[in-house]
Protein backbone atom coordinates (compact mmCIF):
# COMPACT_ATOMS: atom_id res chain seq x y z
CA UNK A 1 0.00 0.00 0.00
CA UNK A 2 1.16 3.62 -0.97
CA UNK A 3 1.98 6.27 1.40
CA UNK A 4 -1.31 7.98 -0.15
CA UNK A 5 -3.12 4.93 0.45
CA UNK A 6 -2.48 4.35 3.90
CA UNK A 7 -3.35 7.65 4.28
CA UNK A 8 -7.01 7.52 2.29
CA UNK A 9 -7.54 4.58 4.25
CA UNK A 10 -6.73 6.31 7.48
CA UNK A 11 -9.03 8.56 6.64
CA UNK A 12 -12.25 6.89 5.72
CA UNK A 13 -11.54 5.03 9.05
CA UNK A 14 -11.46 8.19 11.26
CA UNK A 15 -14.20 9.68 9.39
CA UNK A 16 -16.40 5.89 10.03
CA UNK A 17 -15.24 6.10 13.71
CA UNK A 18 -16.05 9.61 13.76
CA UNK A 19 -19.90 8.99 12.61
CA UNK A 20 -20.03 5.87 14.51
CA UNK A 21 -21.94 5.66 17.66
CA UNK A 22 -19.57 6.14 20.07
CA UNK A 23 -20.28 2.94 22.37
CA UNK A 24 -19.75 0.94 19.28
CA UNK A 25 -16.42 2.57 18.59
CA UNK A 26 -15.55 2.07 21.93
CA UNK A 27 -16.34 -1.37 21.97
CA UNK A 28 -14.34 -1.96 18.72
CA UNK A 29 -11.37 0.12 20.57
CA UNK A 30 -11.38 -2.40 23.71
CA UNK A 31 -11.63 -5.56 21.82
CA UNK A 32 -8.79 -4.55 19.08
CA UNK A 33 -6.29 -3.67 21.95
CA UNK A 34 -7.68 -6.95 24.02
CA UNK A 35 -7.01 -9.23 21.13
CA UNK A 36 -3.04 -7.80 20.25
CA UNK A 37 -2.47 -8.10 23.59
CA UNK A 38 -3.74 -11.65 23.74
CA UNK A 39 -2.12 -12.58 20.78
CA UNK A 40 1.61 -11.27 22.30
CA UNK A 41 0.28 -12.85 25.81
CA UNK A 42 -0.46 -16.44 23.57
CA UNK A 43 2.82 -16.30 21.65
CA UNK A 44 5.11 -15.86 24.96
CA UNK A 45 3.08 -18.54 26.77
CA UNK A 46 3.61 -20.79 23.86
CA UNK A 47 7.09 -20.22 23.65
CA UNK A 48 7.95 -20.40 27.17
CA UNK A 49 6.09 -23.56 27.60
CA UNK A 50 7.76 -25.17 24.65
CA UNK A 51 10.92 -24.75 25.92
CA UNK A 52 9.70 -26.85 29.11
CA UNK A 53 9.46 -29.65 26.78
CA UNK A 54 11.88 -32.19 26.64
CA UNK A 55 12.62 -31.93 23.62
CA UNK A 56 11.30 -28.85 22.15
CA UNK A 57 10.61 -27.72 18.92
CA UNK A 58 7.51 -29.53 18.78
CA UNK A 59 3.70 -29.00 18.41
CA UNK A 60 3.58 -25.67 20.99
CA UNK A 61 6.49 -23.94 18.87
CA UNK A 62 4.35 -24.40 16.02
CA UNK A 63 1.28 -22.70 17.93
CA UNK A 64 3.67 -20.29 18.95
CA UNK A 65 4.65 -19.51 15.29
CA UNK A 66 1.05 -19.27 14.23
CA UNK A 67 0.39 -16.72 17.02
CA UNK A 68 2.83 -14.46 15.64
CA UNK A 69 1.79 -15.03 12.34
CA UNK A 70 -1.46 -13.39 13.89
CA UNK A 71 0.27 -10.59 15.42
CA UNK A 72 1.98 -9.48 12.16
CA UNK A 73 -1.27 -9.76 10.38
CA UNK A 74 -2.63 -6.85 13.30
CA UNK A 75 1.00 -5.12 12.48
CA UNK A 76 -0.98 -4.63 8.84
CA UNK A 77 -4.29 -3.56 10.33
CA UNK A 78 -4.86 0.22 10.42
CA UNK A 79 -7.10 0.37 13.65
CA UNK A 80 -3.74 0.79 15.90
CA UNK A 81 -2.47 3.86 14.64
CA UNK A 82 -6.32 5.45 14.25
CA UNK A 83 -7.39 4.39 17.81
Amino acid sequence: MTNAETKQKDATLRNIFTNMDAHQGQDIRESYYKAVEGLYALAEALEIADAQQTPSGGPLIEEHLLACEAIEAMKKSRLGAIL
